[in-house]
């Protein structure tokens, strides 16, 4: 659905680039410029990315265009703008759809609608941005400027990834993304897997759940990980052991009290 990947890339203020495969982000990033964020976006995942969606939030202009065509196949490009020669290197290529969306800021939207045998079910929309005022640092060791940073980024790209969800990031980079498993241990499994493919390190990224940690072993995993800091909603049973295994492994940790969820 496109407007789960416009959303998602509305969410940043910086030049940002979010790439969509089979509705899950399989890498997004901010940068200074767009040239720099697509680079880093695809860099995450460049297997998944064939074939994918691009979302970014500016104009598209002849270089950055050439560089996606030259760089992989694609469905479908969202941009609030694109120059001439962007249009022109598009329409190179058949079936490669382009939308334009001059009205970019993200629209509010208070519930939404799935349909279910039968009938269908209204819910509220997981529409609350969260900053450094809504961080509550729950272990010993506290978080850098940059691991709030971090943490915050990878936090919002979790809200357009499918639960259970787990993104490792980096200088606002997806360094992994592990997307729709039954356990949440093999989703951070994914994540690290798919740094690994790319040839992105994991040490010294954060780490961000969709929901609360059930048991501790994913924070001994994250550990192994070398996952410096961790964003996650908290409200567990077991959230003194989930704290306790990270103060054990010096891993810095925040509960933001809300959850993601996206099925």
């Amino acid at each position: 659905m496109p407007i789960l990947r416009l959303r998602c890339v509305q969410s940043f203020n910086e030049p940002s680039c979010v790439i969509v495969k089979h509705v899950n982000p399989c890498g997004v990033a901010s940068d200074d410029n767009l040239m720099n964020a697509y680079d880093k976006a695809f860099e995450t995942d460049p297997e998944s990315a064939f074939g994918g969606v691009i979302s970014v939030n500016r104009e598209v202009d002849y270089k950055l265009a050439k560089k996606i065509i030259d760089n992989q196949f694609l469905e479908l490009i969202i941009a609030p703008s694109f120059d001439k020669q962007a249009l022109e290197i598009f329409s190179i290529k058949k079936n490669i759809r382009v939308i334009s969306i001059k009205s970019f800021a993200k629209n509010t939207i208070d519930f939404q609608i799935q349909s279910i045998d039968g009938g269908f079910l209204i819910q509220e929309d997981d529409s609350k941005d969260i900053d450094i005022n809504n961080l509550k640092v729950v272990t010993k060791k506290k978080p850098s400027n940059s691991e709030i940073q971090d943490m915050i980024f990878a936090w919002t790209v979790g809200k357009y990834v499918k639960s259970n969800a787990i993104v490792f990031a980096k200088n606002n980079q997806t360094i992994g993304i592990g997307a729709g498993q039954m356990s949440r241990v093999n989703s951070a499994k994914i994540a690290s897997l798919k740094a690994i493919d790319a040839n992105l390190g994991t040490k010294g990224c954060v780490m961000a759940s969709d929901g609360f940690f059930p048991f501790s072993d994913s924070i001994a995993m994250a550990s192994d990980y070398g996952i410096s800091s961790i964003i996650q909603p908290g409200g567990s049973i077991r959230d003194n052991e989930v704290i306790a295994e990270a103060d054990a492994n010096n891993i810095s940790m925040v509960f933001t009290g809300i959850r993601h969820f996206r099925h």
